[in-house]
């Protein structure tokens, strides 16, 4: 499935810098433009039981071709998954556009270092996405969550402010459902409005994520969705919230075969 009329004007593709909150914005996503945001968790460490000797990566690349999301929230992978082969798969997705790709690493705190693959690169979370016709400044925030359950692994989150179009944000949260519920809460009461759009000004936002709860569990997930904003789920654990002001269009799930979610993907329209 591919999405037709809504590229605009060649432009040059860029990876993500970051750059001085202030700095020079885009102008606003068409009136309308379907935004499609696609959650995935690949399972890509090398450690966990889901590890399927890397080959969910070139499956997941084979989605972005297919589908074409504007921007891809990522969870359990490399940075060189995230840097190499599904930012050239946004490339082949977008050609012509400004293609942008983001990494945060989970933090070893025995280490007090980043979280290491199997394979010795850096493992967290990531995104990699797209400008709708324009060319601007992609800024990267990210941090460590305060509160962390008793494992080795510290929960990171990573945001990308798209040059005034969209900001995007992905997390992968503590297996502890209590914990899991005081990170949500922390990245969407503080780190969101108090760091992201204060940084930037407010514009609409997606946060796709593997949050370790489920819709109607305990906790429930429900109850990490602040007021102006609304929760896709896939039954599961992954979610994609959205700002109201983003019209709900769809939801999809992909099936894939070497990891052990779906995909899932959510359409929005701009104002």
């Amino acid at each position: 499935m591919r999405r037709v009329g809504w590229v605009m004007g060649a432009v040059v593709a860029l990876v993500a810098v970051s750059t001085p909150a202030g700095a020079a914005r885009a102008a606003a996503l068409p009136g309308g433009y379907p935004l499609w945001t696609l959650q995935l968790n690949l399972c890509n460490s090398g450690i966990a039981s889901c590890y399927e000797g890397g080959q969910s990566i070139p499956e997941a690349a084979g989605v972005i071709r297919s589908w074409a999301p504007d921007v891809v929230t990522l969870n359990e992978v490399c940075r060189g998954d995230v840097q190499n082969a599904l930012y050239a798969a946004m490339q082949q997705a977008w050609p012509g556009q400004q293609v942008f790709w983001a990494f945060a690493p989970a933090l070893n705190k025995a280490q007090n270092a980043p979280y290491q693959c199997a394979n010795g690169d850096q493992y967290g979370i990531g995104i990699v996405g797209h400008l709708v016709g324009t060319t601007g400044v992609v800024t990267t925030l990210s941090g460590h969550y305060p509160d962390q359950d008793g494992g080795n692994e510290g929960r990171a989150w990573l945001c990308v402010q798209a040059a005034g179009q969209y900001d995007a944000c992905t997390t992968h949260l503590s297996k502890t459902g209590s914990m899991a519920m005081t990170q949500c809460r922390y990245l969407m009461g503080m780190v969101i409005p108090g760091t992201v759009w204060a940084s930037g000004g407010r514009v609409p936002t997606v946060v796709g994520a593997d949050l370790n709860l489920k819709y109607r569990g305990s906790p429930n997930a429900q109850d990490c969705v602040p007021a102006g904003w609304y929760r896709k789920g896939d039954g599961s654990v992954q979610h994609v919230l959205a700002t109201a002001d983003l019209r709900f269009d769809f939801t999809q799930k992909i099936g894939l075969s070497h990891t052990d979610h779906p995909g899932w993907l959510v359409g929005v329209l701009a104002p």
